[in-house]
């Protein structure tokens, strides 16, 4: 039977891309079995979806020997992507537009978060007056990488209540224990980072929230809109190249969005590494219980989500070309429409 391309994008049913939509949802050979996905921070709860998908075997399910590489900030992830050195990146949504202002055409198709989930706080050490942002000249914030959403989230903080990137010093400090050294020993005066490590700073007073976008609430305050963050994104050439692999990773992300809202925190604790835990497994548990909220339930991007992402943007990076950016191009829901279509009542 045959399919007019009209009749295709009605199935997907979903705006993006009109040059995505992979066909219907039907037993496909792979154009790509191996797939490398490249990751800034992996314990990271803003990661969970890709961990969880590996843990509980959904990219094997869909025939696929998906190898996750791991590195220290989301802006490392997308250099090795770019770089030829892993096929798809789980990292921050906004990246995929700040790529498309270089030249370069990469995509998101499946969403692991609908918040931001980062946290800026103050050391109570080095930083136990704090009483507004206008503080934080001259400081040092650690951020997980330079470049990373991280920075980003920092720095639109700080423009929002008039200071620029350039007043304060940015230090790369990871997502995992060597961000709660570098907190605890006083080498950053303030932390742009996630879960756990937030909720562990804060369990031994080490560190007070000046901004918290782990809830819809606080996020739309923030940033005036639903605003995209962890998600699948690679190259159009892939994509183009490979639809039926974008669609089997698509379909295991969706998989796994789905588990971590109907299972308890309890559960997930028992899947995830021990590692993942920080030695507190019960801490975890309550970072889980309160990022929940921001992670996608189904992998779908709210239709606001890319332009909250590009004015994001815009304020973070010097004389951005905004208006050199086709939104539409950097993002689609047809691949996860299609994995709902196949697993929504699985």
């Amino acid at each position: 039977m045959s399919i007019s391309r009209r009749e295709l994008l009605k199935l997907a049913g979903v705006a993006g891309a009109v040059t995505v939509a992979p066909g219907i949802v039907r037993a496909q050979e792979l154009e790509k079995k191996e797939v490398s996905i490249a990751v800034g921070g992996q314990a990271l709860i803003y990661y969970l979806p890709l961990s969880i998908a590996n843990l509980n075997g959904y990219f094997k399910d869909e025939g696929l020997d998906a190898k996750v590489v791991d590195f220290a900030g989301g802006s490392k992830a997308l250099q090795a992507v770019v770089g030829g050195s892993a096929d798809v990146v789980s990292g921050a949504f906004e990246h995929t537009i700040n790529l498309q202002s270089k030249g370069q055409m990469y995509r998101a198709f499946a969403q692991q978060g609908r918040a931001p989930m980062i946290v800026l706080a103050v050391s109570t050490k080095t930083m136990p007056d704090y009483k507004s942002p206008a503080d934080l000249k001259g400081k040092k914030i650690g951020v997980t990488a330079p470049g990373s959403s991280t920075n980003m989230m920092a720095s639109f903080f700080l423009s929002q209540h008039g200071l620029k990137p350039s007043d304060v010093s940015f230090v790369g400090v990871g997502a995992g224990a060597g961000a709660i050294t570098a907190m605890r020993t006083g080498q950053i005066d303030a932390i742009a980072n996630l879960d756990p490590v937030i909720s562990t700073l804060l369990k031994e007073n080490a560190i007070k929230i000046i901004a918290d976008t782990r809830t819809l609430k606080d996020t739309h305050q923030i940033f005036g809109g639903n605003m995209p963050s962890g998600c699948l994104y690679t190259s159009q050439e892939f994509i183009d190249a490979n639809p039926n692999t974008t669609q089997a990773l698509a379909n295991a992300i969706f998989r796994a969005d789905q588990w971590i809202q109907k299972v308890t925190a309890d559960e997930i604790a028992k899947v995830v590494p021990e590692g993942y835990l920080l030695g507190d497994p019960e801490l975890y548990k309550l970072a889980l219980k309160g990022n929940k909220e921001a992670l996608s339930p189904d992998g779908t991007v709210a239709e606001d989500g890319p332009e909250t992402a590009l004015k994001a943007l815009a304020a973070f990076v010097p004389n951005f070309p905004t208006d050199k950016i086709d939104i539409s191009k950097i993002w689609t829901n047809d691949f996860v429409a299609k994995a709902k279509q196949k697993y929504a009542n699985a």
